[in-house]
């Protein structure tokens, strides 16, 4: 049996028919699956508008590195705090009611960093920015495992690949436009955006089968027990998930770091223009979607251990070279070679999480690695404050070369990979 069937096996065991059932698909839950794919493709693109404007800002607030990272723990804060919070609006309102509420306060938000022009200033607002987007993540997400479930077809990847998609539209329009409007216009034109596209997609998100009043299809639900289930069952696969988390956790500290301080590397020290600037981030995310367009056929054919080495390992070359790299020509070569290493790395740790230890599993090993990505960017701006900004992000190659350490050493945990 090939890898991804196994993994898929694991993932759904207890829960009736596997994720691929052929059965023809409920042309609203079509619908449905396409109006989520927007909604994740939507905060690729706001977040990517965000981030590409960050030396802009910086400059108009007056900031030094450090109280920049300080102003950007504001998006980790808010986010940490209502990611707790959304799954209980979730349970009560039902996350496709709070997707679209998300998805306006995140449009809505994005107008805020323009209009401040101090780092306590943009600190506060980026608190109201960083709510919106957790609550965003975090709702989307609890809705695409529903879709998942009813569609019985593993299309999660997919949803992350629009993400992915969309921050390199959100960077590449960033990009063109940098150098002819100012931030506030910018950010207007992609509020707009954001809310034409949440009132289009929230209408499918309203309608019958996507408020869960059509039935899905047929098999036993298990899914409160599995809910239930305390991670894993056993010390070691407790110990298993936290081993997967940490190896999310590694690569999204990349992630995060890349999307908040690629570009001001390029501006900042190595003199590239703004457009320029933001092809930096442009390149990374397009690398990144091009290795999780591709992550199934990587995992089938060489197995999720290897996949996880050898994805670390590109990482780690990649950011060296985007960290050191005396031109900015180089170090964006080396930021798409880092983003195609780390394309895969976070869902193949999620998903082997929850083969150690099932939903519970999951959700333990998503927080630990959401963590990285929310916390990695104040981490690089007080190191940037310290030691200067190139050698900051090297850190995120020494993360990913501990990723590979650990997975390395827990390669024989894979189950999947024998027989």
């Amino acid at each position: 049996m090939p890898t991804l069937n196994k993994i898929r096996t694991a993932l759904t065991r207890n829960r009736g028919p596997l994720l691929s059932d052929p059965r023809p698909t409920d042309p609203r839950l079509t619908r449905l699956r396409v109006a989520l794919t927007a909604f994740f493709a939507m905060d690729g693109f706001l977040f990517a508008g965000w981030v590409v404007r960050i030396p802009a800002i910086k400059a108009q607030t007056g900031a030094g590195a450090g109280a920049l990272g300080l102003a950007l723990l504001g998006v980790s804060a808010g986010a940490v705090a209502f990611m707790m919070i959304t799954g209980r609006l979730c349970r009560r309102f039902g996350s496709h009611a709070v997707t679209t509420a998300s998805g306006a306060a995140m449009a809505l938000s994005i107008l805020l960093p323009p209009l401040t022009h101090s780092a306590t200033a943009l600190g506060l607002v980026l608190l109201v920015f960083g709510a919106a987007y957790g609550s965003l993540n975090v709702a989307m997400n609890s809705a695409a495992v529903d879709l998942i479930a009813a569609l019985r077809r593993p299309v999660m990847s997919g949803f992350h690949a629009a993400f992915s998609l969309g921050g390199m539209l959100g960077a590449g329009l960033g990009g063109l436009i940098a150098g002819r409007l100012s931030p506030a216009v910018h950010l207007l034109v992609l509020a707009v955006v954001g809310l034409v596209v949440t009132a289009v997609a929230g209408r499918a998100l309203r309608e019958p089968a996507a408020a869960g009043r059509t039935p899905l299809p047929e098999g036993p639900d298990t899914s409160r027990s599995d809910r239930s289930r305390p991670a894993g069952g056993s010390g070691r696969a407790r110990r298993l998930v936290l081993v997967f988390g940490l190896i999310a956790l590694c690569t999204a500290y990349g992630e995060g770091a890349m999307a908040d301080w690629g570009a001001l590397h390029l501006s900042q020290d190595l003199a590239a223009g703004p457009g320029l600037a933001a092809a930096g981030y442009a390149v990374f995310a397009l690398a990144m979607t091009a290795g999780r367009l591709s992550g199934t056929a990587v995992v089938q054919r060489f197995g999720p251990a290897r996949a996880l080495i050898a994805g670390g390992s590109t990482a780690t070359a990649g950011m060296l070279l985007g960290a050191l790299a005396p031109t900015a020509w180089a170090a964006c070569a080396g930021f798409a070679v880092a983003g195609l290493g780390l394309a895969n790395i976070f869902p193949i740790a999620i998903a082997r999480a929850g083969e150690a230890g099932g939903p519970d599993g999951v959700a333990v090993a998503s927080t630990v690695g959401y963590g990285g990505m929310l916390l990695g960017p104040p981490a690089i701006g007080f190191l940037a404050e310290a030691f200067g900004l190139p050698v900051a992000l090297t850190t995120v190659a020494l993360l990913a070369a501990v990723a590979v350490a650990v997975a390395y050493a827990t390669r024989g945990a894979h189950r999947s990979e024998r027989g």
